[in-house]
């Protein structure tokens, strides 16, 4: 009876074993074949001072870059490590912007300890994506995926050079998609919690089939150290880079030239939205597309060349994606109903970074009244401002000044509707009896935006 028992253990054991075996995928097939198309890519720079970012920025402990961090003094010639990947037989290679962005001698070091040396083809800060070229031929490529098919919660493995460590493989799962993040307009990243370090920078992301679906680029840290938080570039966007960075050596982008920011729930309300979606435009350049195609400020853009906007972070990828001189139909929400415009885009220029990035906001809170001291704006001071109508905060108090209006904000409309005079606003106001949200559109300085006030709460 105990000979039977024990029999009927080993095989409980046996099954148990086969079962985890079967859910636990094996990674060895695709580290052996794919290994050897993805490389280390190392760079040399001289010294500059003041290099670096500022430990006080308040992003210098949240998001940095895993690349090219190299210890060392000052005063001689930076080191610095990455990762890369062959995309054709005759040496084009993806990596990361940042890691070779800086560099003035490039080394790239292949799995068969062959080294070469690498010469830019075209970078992208925007989207930190690089192509560089070695002079080789008959080389190992890796096949590129579909990072659309991806899906939360699918295992993802990573292989770079870690610390210098080359051809170092780590594993983990998809953790979010389309993922936006501070400063970064243009790409949806792919959360993994895949163990990624500084030199897996420029590395490749692959799915089980051993195809890539991303270029690792970012992490969240506290300690420049992994934390369970990776950021990926899908691939098709870096391909698409790639392509225009290979035939021209620079990315042309759409530009639209709006100030945008997110819908609150607030705003919907105040907008008579059923719910917050799509991105409301803020203020609108002088002479730009948008200013020649109508647009108005307080229009809320809700599809693109007929592709939803669900967020405001959705409009800066479709604009940048579209191409400069297309005529793109835009629909809108103006004043209770949608409308169609027409807008033929320009070219984003090069050190211009507004063509949909969300304008610098003050924190807002709740408020049940106004509580404005207003006056109208003299001729001189309109100039002085460049606005032609508004009126001038002379002083903020309870509710306005908790919702972030301070004195010397210019208002320039209330629920859509623009104020030249006092009477006007007051006017307003009066309308909003049995209204939850009241939206202000507001300038500052350069800058303008809408501020939600909630109003008749207890």
């Amino acid at each position: 009876m105990k000979r039977y028992s024990f029999l009927v253990s080993m095989w409980l054991t046996w099954l148990a074993a086969a079962a985890l075996a079967r859910e636990l995928p094996d990674f060895t097939e695709l580290a052996e074949k794919q290994g050897p198309a993805v490389v280390n890519v190392s760079t040399t720079s001289a010294a500059r001072s003041g290099e670096g970012p500022s430990e006080d920025d308040p992003m210098f402990d949240f998001f940095r870059r895993f690349g090219p961090q190299a210890p060392g003094p000052r005063d001689e010639e930076n080191r610095s490590l990455g990762s890369g990947f062959i995309i054709s037989a005759d040496g084009y290679i993806l990596t990361n912007a940042h890691v070779v962005s800086a560099a003035d001698d490039i080394t790239v070091t292949l799995t068969d300890k062959r080294e070469f040396k690498a010469k830019v083809i075209g970078a992208d800060k925007r989207t930190d994506v690089a192509l560089i070229k070695i002079e080789a031929s008959g080389l190992p490529k890796l096949t590129l995926g579909d990072p659309s098919q991806l899906k939360v919660g699918e295992w993802v493995v990573a292989i770079g050079s870690p610390f210098g460590f080359e051809n170092t493989v780590t594993a983990g799962i998809v953790s979010a998609k389309g993922r936006s993040l501070p400063q970064e307009n243009y790409v949806p990243f792919i959360q993994t919690d895949v163990a990624i370090n500084p030199g897996n920078s420029g590395g490749p992301l692959f799915n089980l089939k051993g195809e890539v679906v991303g270029i690792n680029s970012q992490i969240y840290s506290r300690t420049g150290g992994f934390m369970g938080l990776s950021f990926a570039i899908p691939i098709d966007v870096a391909l698409d880079i790639s392509d225009q960075l290979r035939k021209s050596g620079r990315v042309s982008r759409g530009w639209l030239g709006v100030v945008i920011q997110e819908v609150t729930k607030d705003l919907a309300d105040s907008f008579g939205l059923a719910k917050p979606a799509g991105a409301v435009i803020a203020s609108v350049e002088r002479g730009g597309p948008a200013d020649k195609a109508g647009f108005e400020p307080s229009d809320v853009i809700l599809k693109f060349d007929n592709k939803p906007v669900n967020n405001s972070i959705d409009l800066p990828r479709l604009v940048a994606a579209a191409k400069p001189g297309s005529k793109i139909n835009v629909q809108v929400w103006r004043k209770g109903q949608t409308k169609d415009i027409a807008v033929t885009l320009a070219e984003l220029p090069q050190d211009n970074v507004a063509a949909g990035k969300s304008p610098k906001r003050s924190k807002a809170s709740d408020a049940n009244k106004l509580g404005l001291a207003l006056a109208e704006l003299t001729a001189e001071q309109r100039k002085q401002l460049e606005v032609e109508s508004g009126l001038l905060v002379e002083d903020a108090q309870g509710p306005s000044s908790k919702a972030g209006i301070r004195a010397g904000d210019v208002i320039l409309s209330i629920n859509n509707t623009e104020v030249k005079t006092l009477d006007q606003f007051n006017q307003a106001v009066a309308k909003l009896e049995g209204r939850r949200n009241v939206a202000l559109l507001v300038k500052r300085g350069e800058s303008t935006q809408f501020i939600t006030l909630r109003i008749g709460a207890g």
